[in-house]
């Protein structure tokens, strides 16, 4: 699909009494309902209107990616020159993966609006993504929390697994990347008739290259700073709570989310988040000492194997955490000694 970053025909259309629908490039689509919302983003479920209904055979230019027409947009209020500079980033990194376990984006639009007394932003952004209605991880952790439920082993291994895969992708490209934010809201979850739920990683917003050399105290704050704003607390690795001034940092600190996401597959919350509600606790101490706290779980519980593999990727020094191809040969090894 197109990636121009001038999109000016994503205005909002008025004809039919419009405002509920817009335009990406050459497609349009009707809003159907709001999917969810952040600080500056929106998240839409829109449904592609076909320019000429009349024209029969008519299809989509988009028809790979829905059967039925329905998509996945966001929608960024940019208020800023710093601010669009990171959509056009994520839209960049976006288009550097192809794995049928992260998130693909479809199209994108970015346009220059009027500020108003009503709205300060600059620019809006639309991007175009698959839909998946079931939900994110951490929206299916909540349901099953209230129902007191939890994944099967199997289920557990096979979610973990495709996650490895994707993230395998990002970490093995030329320069690697890293996702920087790998955590259960990130994770799309499609459940399927007699198959593991498909999981998806989405979110791209905070990847960026992998390696980074750390040679001063002023660059070990600089990246403490950035990944305060880009990686969420209960998953990032400690090397970037508490950065040495000379420290080579690298891929592993999604290995860390990672092990974190698993804990949460099987539990349904970080492995660190007792922290916060502790009289006095620190979710830093807790992290950066790898004070890991195991609840009691399902009847039978899940085989310590599970528990021993999470305690080896939440090693507090990266340069003896695994990477992701060691992390994939071992959970091939449970799936087969699980699923028998």
């Amino acid at each position: 699909m197109g990636c121009s970053f001038s999109g000016l025909n994503a205005l909002y259309d008025t004809v039919h009494g419009g405002g509920d629908d817009v335009w990406i490039n050459d497609n349009r689509f009707r809003v159907v309902k709001k999917l969810g919302e952040g600080a500056s983003a929106y998240v839409f479920l829109v449904k592609e209107i076909l320019s000429d209904s009349s024209s029969a055979g008519l299809v989509s230019d988009l028809k790979n990616f829905s059967d039925d027409g329905t998509y996945a947009m966001k929608k960024v209020l940019i208020q800023n020159s710093e601010q669009l500079e990171l959509v056009r980033e994520e839209i960049r990194v976006s288009s550097l993966f192809n794995h049928p376990n992260l998130l693909p984006l479809i199209d994108h639009a970015i346009i220059s609006v009027k500020p108003t007394q009503e709205k300060s932003w600059t620019n809006e952004a639309y991007l175009l993504f698959p839909v998946h209605l079931d939900g994110t991880l951490l929206d299916n952790a909540k349901t099953m929390a209230a129902k007191k439920e939890f994944y099967s082993t199997s289920d557990v291994l096979q979610i973990f697994r495709q996650l490895c895969a994707g993230l395998k992708h990002m970490h093995t490209l030329d320069v690697p990347y890293a996702h920087n934010d790998v955590k259960p809201g990130n994770v799309l979850i499609t459940h399927r008739k007699g198959q593991p739920p498909l999981a998806i990683l989405m979110d791209f917003g905070s990847a960026r290259p992998a390696r980074k050399q750390v040679r001063s105290r002023q660059e070990a704050l600089q990246l403490q700073e950035w990944a305060s704003e880009h990686c969420s607390a209960p998953f990032r690795a400690p090397e970037l709570w508490d950065c040495p001034s000379h420290a080579d940092i690298d891929e592993r600190t999604d290995v860390w989310s990672l092990g974190c996401t698993l804990y949460a597959i099987m539990y349904g919350v970080s492995p660190f988040e007792y922290a916060l509600g502790e009289s006095g606790g620190s979710l830093q101490l807790a992290i950066v000492n790898a004070q890991i706290k195991w609840p009691a779980g399902p009847k039978p519980s899940y085989p310590d194997a599970l528990r021993q593999f999470v305690s080896w990727m939440l090693q507090p020094q990266a340069a003896v955490r695994p990477r992701i191809d060691d992390i994939v040969i071992h959970v091939d090894k449970l799936i087969a000694k699980f699923s028998q």
